[in-house]
């Protein structure tokens, strides 16, 4: 069976997701704006160079989660998604999905962002497999740490794995598509790597292998 594997910020999304929801909280005043601000600009730049701490950020992104009550955190989440991602959801990448839907593959969105941000998302998608980063919680509420292995890099690598044993698939003729060249280790797991908007390295390494690439531009919807 083919899989058709998604990274979802800047990808499927027009934006990032993590950081559209620690802006959003701010415009709530939930947290701290330009504390908020300078930490998510550091932390992105980081990323972008392919230096980012993920234990550090994910400290710092699930700080919102900790501090909450749950029903607040899910009224939140759900005028979220209505707000700021459904402009991101461009019709390329809706019409990309569908394709591979059309064509029988498993659909999976594999991100670094926490299921409590992307399970919404992922639906919104008709993508019923989805690969999280999964904040921990005790009794419904969470504890601000992360449970198992961070969906990062070698991590996303790992708990595709994971995925895959437990489903008895195999990697061999799937598909994947990211923006980032934090992703690299996930691309050369199958037959058909493309690149989606790619970041300078990203494009880079896209050129000289010969992977397609995709520029999808900002969403229109």
């Amino acid at each position: 069976m083919t899989l058709a594997i998604f990274d979802l910020d800047h990808t499927l999304l027009s934006g990032d997701s993590d950081h559209a929801w620690g802006l959003y909280l701010a415009e709530l005043r939930v947290v701290d704006a330009e504390h908020h601000r300078r930490k998510q600009e550091r932390y992105f730049a980081d990323y972008r160079a392919g230096k980012l701490d993920i234990d550090e950020f994910l400290r710092f992104q699930l700080q919102a989660l900790k501090d909450n009550d749950r029903s607040d955190l899910e009224k939140w989440r759900a005028a979220f998604v209505e707000e700021k991602i459904l402009p991101m959801m461009s019709r390329h990448a809706i019409d990309l999905v569908a394709r591979h839907r059309d064509q029988g593959h498993t659909l999976m969105i594999i991100t670094a962002t926490n299921r409590f941000i992307t399970q919404p998302i992922a639906e919104r998608f008709e993508v019923d497999v989805l690969i999280a980063t999964e904040p921990d919680e005790v009794d419904g509420r969470f504890t601000g740490e992360v449970r198992g292995v961070p969906c990062f890099q070698s991590g996303k690598v790992k708990l595709l794995q994971d995925w895959l044993r437990h489903n008895g698939m195999d990697p061999s003729d799937s598909w994947c598509y990211t923006d980032s060249h934090n992703d690299l280790p996930l691309l050369r797991l199958v037959d058909h790597p493309v690149a989606v908007n790619p970041d300078a390295v990203l494009a880079e390494e896209a050129r000289r292998n010969g992977w397609p690439i995709l520029e999808f531009g900002p969403a229109t919807n």
